[in-house]
């Protein structure tokens, strides 16, 4: 049964109040299309963003198995009434897509469709995607469209709300990508003017230590010793300005509320899940504290630029009169007792010294293709 857009508004309204829930675009969309679906009593839905490419950097569908899904192979390209609606700009209701003229075929595990109803999505006056409904289920006569015009005015509607959630999408991704930019742009001068000039004074000194290592072994020794003295005062420079850069929520707010708001900066910016949980968890020693928010960060840089991880996970909960900190995430995993190198390059060897220099315990769980899990417990105070 049709709906009209009278009849069908206490169903719009669940579907736009389902929508709202949802915080990730594609989520969102996701939503959009099922809810189309649903109320249009149609067999197949789809919702396609292209790309600059002439293809889609987004195609969610409904109606289609996983199996078929991936049956039916690579994401679709620009072409036949999908670029029509996108070039075009304008409604498209047909009794049968296969006998159109722009019709240019699909991949043999595709689902047979016939009628059709497909609306672009629209920014002001940029297209940026396709809604777009197959098959519509209820009785009609041969050679006749199934879907109406209140059906189109219907799923005009829900196109309205994927504008908004795409256009929502796309303002939130250049203010991420502008904050990012400024915020690696201000940690690269407060590291450049901190280390810069040490760094620059150990190098000529090293080379002077080379020019006289033949001719002048007493001169270069202590040409050598200056270089370890610079080395010295570079990283304490270093070390400064991590120490100044260092969240002030931490002295305020303490470790999980901080913990909290770094990992729902960085559920945003990345497109792993990031998830954050505590339980029981009261003041800890300060050290203990600072010590146990640079692991997590660590561990969390390692999962989400190393690790391919799709979910990372991090608890703190109590354990007597201390805690533990627990960041697992699903990625590719590694041999802990491997090698070395891989123990440094992944921050473990920071992380141990973090952990024992306030009494605490490090107990790393990873094997290849099965995920990481990092645990820190510290004792308390």
């Amino acid at each position: 049964m049709s709906h009209g857009p009278r009849s069908g508004l206490l169903a719009v309204s669940t579907a736009l109040l389902a929508m709202s829930r949802h915080l990730e675009v594609r989520d969102v969309l996701k939503t959009i299309v099922a809810s189309a679906r649903e109320l249009l009593d149609a067999q197949y839905a789809a919702l396609g963003v292209p790309d600059d490419h002439g293809g889609f950097a987004q195609f969610v569908v409904d109606g289609v198995s996983d199996a078929q899904w991936k049956a039916i192979g690579p994401l679709p390209r620009q072409h036949g009434i999908l670029a029509a609606m996108l070039h075009e700009a304008r409604p498209e209701r047909l009794a049968d897509v296969r006998t159109d003229p722009r019709f240019e075929g699909w991949p043999a595990a595709h689902p047979d469709m016939s009628d059709f109803l497909g609306l672009p999505i629209r920014d002001g006056d940029e297209v940026i995607g396709a809604l777009f409904l197959a098959n519509k289920t209820c009785p009609k006569p041969a050679g006749s469209c199934g879907f109406t015009e209140d059906d189109e005015e219907l799923l005009g509607i829900l196109a309205q709300h994927a504008a908004i959630a795409l256009t929502n999408a796309r303002l939130y991704e250049r203010s991420r990508e502008l904050t990012i930019a400024e915020e690696r742009s201000r940690l690269a001068h407060e590291l450049h003017d901190a280390v810069s000039q040490k760094l620059f004074s150990l190098r000529l000194t090293a080379q002077a230590a080379a020019a006289l290592v033949d001719r002048d072994p007493g001169r270069a020794k202590g040409e050598l010793q200056q270089v370890a003295a610079l080395a010295a005062e570079a990283a304490d420079e270093l070390r400064a300005a991590v120490v100044e850069l260092r969240p002030a929520a931490l002295d305020e707010d303490g470790l999980v509320a901080t913990l909290r708001t770094q990992i729902q900066v960085l559920d945003r910016a990345h497109s792993a899940r990031v998830t954050f949980d505590s339980c029981g968890v009261r003041a800890l020693p300060a050290a203990q504290e600072e010590a146990m928010l640079r692991v997590a960060q660590e561990a969390l840089h390692n999962a989400l630029r190393h690790s391919g991880a799709a979910r990372v996970d991090v608890t703190v909960e109590k354990r007597g009169p201390g805690a533990v900190l627990r960041v697992t995430d699903d990625g590719v995993g590694f041999e802990p007792k491997a090698t070395r190198r891989a123990g440094r390059h992944l921050g473990l060897v920071s992380m141990r010294d973090r952990t024992s220099g306030v009494g605490g315990e490090l107990t790393v769980e990873s094997a290849p293709g099965k995920g990481t899990t990092i645990e820190m417990e510290v004792p308390g105070g």
